[in-house]
This record gives C-alpha cells, structure tokens and sequence, in this order.
C-alpha cells in the first residue's frame, strides 16, 4: 500500500509539472516577442516531462506483468530489485513484491515439506491404500497395498486383471462407504473400504485395504471358546452326579447285595460294570479339566527378552527328547541382539509345542533336523521352527488350528489351538506353511 501511494503521488508529480509546464509556456508567449523560440523550448520540455511520465507508467506496469507471470508459472526465484536507482517508490514497490514472492516460495515450501510428511506415512502404515481416477489411472499404492497384493507396482488397474480379475472388478464397483471381502490368490482375507472425493475438478476414489486375517482368527478362537465353555458346562454338569451315582451303587452292592444273594459272581460282574464305568467317567472329567487352559488363558505379562536367551532355554529343555530321537538341531538368530517385547513363558510355551510337533513329524528320515530361525523385519520379530520330516497334508492343513483336532493317535488337539490364541494376545500371528515328504515351517510374527 506505501508503494501504491508514492507512485500515486509521483504520477501527480509529473501531471502537474506537464501542466504547469503548459501554462508557463503560454505565459511566455505572451511576455516574449520570439514566440517560435518559445514554442520550441516549452515543446521540447513538455515532451520531456511526458517521456519521463511514459517510462515511469511502462516501468511499472512491466514490473506489475513479470510478477503476475511468476505468480503464474510458479516461479519465485525473481527477485525485483534492478531499478532501486528510480527513487524510492520503486525501491518500496521491488520489496513488496519481493516480499510476496518470498510469502509465496515460504508456502510452496511449506506444502511440499507437508505433502512429503503425509507421503512418508501413507507408506509406512499398515494398512493397504490406493486411489485412482475414473479412467483407471492409479495416482498412488503404498507399500503395504502391494505386499497385500503381492506386486510392486501398479499403474494401471486393468494390470490387476491377470493376477487379481476380482479384485480388478471390486474396485471398478466399489461405491463408496461400501465394506467388500476379498480373499487373495494366498489366502489372504482383505477388507476393502471406498470414498471418492473431487480434487481438482476431477471425481477421485480411495480405497482401504486391511488384513483382517487376524481378527477373523480372533473370532474362530472366541467362537470355539464358547463352544468349549458351554460343552464343560453340560459335561461336567452330566459326569459329576453319575460318579456320585457310582459311588452310591457300589457301597449298596458291598453292603447289602453281595451279603444277601449267593450268586457271587453276578456280583463281581455288577461291581466290575460300576468300577469301569466310574474309571470312564472320571476319566472324561480329566479330559474336560485339560482344556480348561484353552478359555481361561491369562493376559501376557510384556517384557524385553533376549531372544537368542529364549530359544537356547527351550532346546536346553527339549535337548534329551531330541537326542532320544535322533533329531539334530540348528539355531540362527539375527542379529544375535536381537530383542522381543512379550511374555516369556508364554511364547516358551509355544515354542516348546512348536519344537515337539517337529520332532514327532519324522517316520524314516536318518537325516532329522528341526532349524530354528529368528530375524527381524522392520519393526516385526519372525521366528521359524522348520523340519525337513514328512510334512502335512493339504486336507490337514487347513483344520490344525482347529480345537480339538488333530493327527496324532495321543494327541489332544489343543496345542496348536492354544499356541495361536497366545500370539494373537501378543499382537501377532502364528503361520504354517508345508510340503508333503518335505516338512514343515511355523512361523512366529511378533
């Protein structure tokens, strides 16, 4: 504004020297017989003055149009300052514009310092992100959406038709605030969520992708914990008045039965029935009780565990089944400092299941070795238990996590189950992955 003013009043300036430049030049011609004289000297001067007014106006309206032009084409790096020798309105005029074009690289700054932040954590979260325009065209995928996918670039989604045709036709559908499920080549579940916002003049979709692997293991484990505590419930609601009912018999049969009758051995036959079938029902409240683990796990206990430590203390464990066996072991872990956040006794546990299965997975292998492996991925501790035994059989594969089932002829099937319930209380996953007649891999995720 203080620029704006001084060239208002040196625009006035000039005007008023032109004019009063006019009147004495007519004054002059009216004092001075040399009229022609006049004329010339008060011409020449008054084209002076308007010359002078002309540059003055064409400079700054060139000034005003280069800036206007960096403004437009985005360019700062200008700076007005070549004519400060015109005189302090344009010297004041040079710092106003300097200073918005200042203003103007300051705010570029400023959002692309932003832009780059917010582009810094969209590829860092967890959860998948893409979003694409109405022809197809993806404008941005982070990291995780491609590990979900299992690709590592995506321009285009008409690329996704070869690998993922249904997820391909999800998207080109997916309307907005709608939740879809899509299961990957792998397996994987994934959670799909869309929104479409106008950028730019232009209808843009984003859409969320999230695992929900976890959470729908969380919900099989709840689910078989209430069928466990219901079946409890009734079982041992059932069991605990016949046991009770057996014991009643048998003192009748010893007091009053086996005294007044003489067929001995009717009564050695009725007190063999009621000893087997309190032997059976005992022996079913056993079985109840053993699973009681299974629904009244405790919460973790966290806590910074050396993990090369952890696992030396479950093979110094396992170390005499092993040797009876014949099984070699191998332990790596790296970096050897590597450290965990979790509870110790409960991640043994599962290791102590974990190395066992292995170790009851040989039939006539010579070579039996369990290799146990630890690393970390980003922020993420993976621990592997791997066998090279006989390896488990698709049909199998897919039911091992099951309460309950198993494969083995002594086996309770709850190790497994229970096993994955506590990495799930820890944030994490237990996977498996196999290979008939050439083994098996647990994996860890912490």
């Amino acid at each position: 504004m203080v620029g704006l003013r001084h060239f208002s009043i040196m625009i006035m300036i000039r005007i008023i020297a032109i004019i009063l430049s006019v009147l004495a030049l007519a004054w002059l011609a009216n004092k001075h017989t040399n009229e022609m004289l006049v004329y010339i000297l008060g011409t020449i001067f008054i084209f002076i003055q308007g010359s002078l007014l002309y540059q003055y106006v064409t400079n700054v309206n060139r000034k005003l149009t280069y800036f206007l032009e960096s403004v437009r084409y985005s360019d700062f790096t200008i700076n007005f300052r070549s004519d400060n020798k015109m005189g302090r309105t344009f010297k004041e005029l040079n710092q106003q514009f300097n200073e918005v074009l200042h203003a103007f690289r300051q705010a570029r700054a400023e959002k692309e310092a932003n832009l780059q932040y917010l582009n810094t954590i969209v590829q860092h979260i967890g959860t998948g992100l893409i979003t694409f325009d109405s022809t197809g065209q993806v404008n941005l995928i982070n990291n995780a959406a491609l590990r979900m996918l299992g690709i590592y670039r995506l321009h285009q989604l008409s690329e996704l038709k070869d690998k993922h045709p249904r997820l391909f036709e999800l998207l080109s559908e997916l309307n907005s605030g709608v939740r879809e499920l899509y299961r990957t080549p792998s397996d994987q579940p994934l959670a799909l969520q869309g929104a479409a916002i106008q950028l730019r003049g232009m209808w843009v979709r984003i859409v969320v992708l999230q695992n929900i692997q976890t959470e729908l293991q969380q919900q099989e484990v709840e689910s078989w914990q209430n069928l466990t505590r219901v079946l409890r419930h009734e079982i041992m609601n059932s069991m605990t008045p016949i046991v009770s009912l057996v014991g009643t018999m048998r003192l009748i049969v010893n007091e009053d039965i086996e005294k007044s009758t003489s067929d001995q051995e009717a009564v050695k036959d009725l007190k063999e029935a009621l000893a087997t079938l309190e032997k059976r029902s005992k022996g079913m409240m056993q079985f109840v009780n053993a699973y009681r683990d299974f629904t009244t796990l405790p919460k973790p206990v966290f806590a910074t565990l050396s993990v090369a430590e952890l696992l030396q203390e479950v093979l110094q464990l396992l170390q005499t089944d092993l040797t009876q066996s014949g099984v070699l072991w191998k332990l790596s872990v790296k970096p050897e400092t590597l450290q965990v956040k979790a509870d110790g006794s409960q991640i043994q546990q599962v290791l102590i299941n974990l190395v066992k299965n292995a170790s009851e997975s040989f039939s006539n292998q010579t070579n039996r070795l369990i290799t146990i492996s630890a690393y970390q991925t980003d922020s993420i501790v993976m621990i592997e238990v791997e066998d090279n035994g006989d390896g488990i059989e698709p049909e199998a594969i897919e039911n091992i996590f099951i309460p309950f089932y198993t494969t083995k002829k002594t086996g309770s099937g709850i190790g497994l189950s229970l096993s994955r319930q506590i990495l799930q209380q820890h944030n994490g996953q237990l996977n498996v992955s196999s290979q008939v007649g050439k083994g098996t891999i647990f994996t860890l995720i912490i």
